[in-house]
């Protein structure tokens, strides 16, 4: 066993290998190693090392990928002529403010976690912003930001030394200690190659 290296090893994690004698050691080596047990299913492996099983795993993968594609292909808010009616109206305010506003498919999380609206009556959207700090491996995620808001504005309670939240200051203490003309932000260009990183 390689968490208490007592007894002869029965069990093998299916995610990071590791042998475990029992059922207590296998909930200790998932605490220790933040290991939630599950096989990574698009973990990659070598030609070299590729084999039946592999390839049985990977045609396995597909099929669920296939199920769940044709699941969200006939969940009732796909064809509700509401949700239609409302994303329609969303595209063509869009379409008016000269904005190229694009949407992933039912199914997908970034749309089912995507709260964006416009509201008719001040006629302005509101955004659902994600905020990556890639230095700090930080991520934020806002809700019905307003198109009127400047993107200063919008970093203030995170990067700001003065007006920053404390907690967020410390973990974000490479942005708040550089000086502002030094923080680039950068906003990553859809629908490119997989490989790109523009």
């Amino acid at each position: 066993c390689e968490t208490c290296s007592k007894e002869e090893a029965k069990y093998r994690c299916p995610r990071c290998m590791k042998y475990s004698c029992s059922l207590l050691c296998v909930k200790k080596h998932k605490l220790a190693l933040s290991c939630n047990g599950v096989r990574d299913k698009t973990a990659f492996v070598s030609v070299n090392e590729f084999t039946d099983l592999n390839l049985l795993s990977d045609y396995r993968f597909l099929e669920d990928v296939g199920r769940t594609a044709d699941a969200a292909a006939r969940h009732p808010t796909t064809h509700s002529p509401t949700t239609k009616k409302l994303l329609c109206c969303l595209r063509n305010k869009a379409r008016k403010c000269n904005i190229d506003l694009r949407t992933l498919p039912v199914g997908f999380t970034k749309r089912r976690e995507n709260s964006t609206t416009f509201n008719c009556m001040e006629k302005k959207f509101y955004w659902h912003l994600k905020l990556i700090f890639p230095h700090c491996r930080a991520e934020y995620t806002l809700k019905g930001v307003p198109d009127d808001k400047t993107l200063a504005d919008i970093l203030k309670p995170y990067i700001d030394p003065v007006e920053s939240d404390p907690i967020v200051c410390q973990r974000l203490k490479i942005y708040t200690a550089s000086p502002q003309s030094d923080v680039q932000i950068l906003m990553k260009i859809e629908n490119r190659k997989q490989n790109s990183i523009r």
